[in-house]
C-alpha cells in the first residue's frame, strides 16, 4: 500500500515505494520559478496598472485644478460686479445728462468686465421667468402674482453664476404663489 500524505505545505514529502521522492522532489523545484515567474509578472501588471491609474488620477485632477481653480477668486470679484449693478440701478433714475454719461461709462466697464470673467468660463444663472430650481436658485420669499405659474422666478436680487458647470454662487430670487394660497 502506498503511504501519501500530500498536503499543500507538504507536498515535497510525498513517497511511493518505488523510491520515487526524488522525483517529486524535481517537479517541485520545476514548478517553483514557474510560480515566482508568475507571481513577478502578476505584481509588474499590478503595478503597470496602478501607475497608469495614478496618471489618469494626475491629469484629471491638473484640468480640475486649471478648470476650477479661479472659482475663490472670481466669486470674491463677483462682489465687485454687484456694486457696479446697483451704482447704475440707483443712478438711471436721475435725469441728468452727465450723472447718465457716468451710468453709461459704469455700465460699460461692468459689461467688460463680465465679458473678460466669461473667457474664463463664468455664466450667468438664467432666473427670471424660469421655473424654480433648487439647484441654481436660492428662495427668499414668495409673491402673489396675477401672471405667473406657481414657482416661477418674478423678482432677483442677486444673480447667480456658473463656472464650467459648477455652481459658483446661486441666484438669490423671489417665487410666485398661486392666486388661491
Amino acid at each position: 500500500m502506498e503511504n501519501q500524505n500530500v498536503t499543500p505545505e507538504n507536498e515535497e514529502m510525498t513517497t511511493s515505494p518505488a523510491g520515487g521522492e526524488a522525483e517529486v522532489a524535481e517537479n517541485v523545484t520545476e514548478i517553483q520559478p514557474e510560480k515566482k515567474e508568475d507571481d513577478f509578472k502578476a505584481k509588474y501588471f499590478y503595478m503597470l496598472a496602478e501607475m497608469d491609474n495614478m496618471r489618469k488620477r494626475f491629469e484629471r485632477d491638473k484640468e480640475n485644478s486649471l478648470k476650477f481653480g479661479l472659482e475663490n477668486i472670481l466669486r470674491e470679484l463677483l462682489g465687485v460686479v454687484d456694486n457696479f449693478e446697483r451704482t447704475t440701478d440707483m443712478l438711471r433714475v436721475d435725469q441728468d445728462k452727465k450723472i447718465q454719461n457716468i451710468v453709461f461709462g459704469i455700465d460699460m466697464v461692468r459689461k467688460q468686465f463680465l465679458d473678460t470673467l466669461s473667457k474664463s468660463g463664468l455664466t450667468q444663472v438664467a432666473s427670471l421667468g424660469k421655473d424654480f430650481d433648487p439647484n441654481f436658485h436660492e428662495a427668499m420669499g414668495m409673491e402673489t402674482h396675477e401672471t405667473a405659474k406657481e414657482n416661477e422666478v418674478i423678482k432677483e436680487y442677486q444673480k447667480g453664476y456658473v463656472l464650467n458647470g459648477r455652481l459658483v454662487r446661486a441666484a438669490k430670487v423671489i417665487l410666485s404663489k398661486g392666486l388661491n394660497n
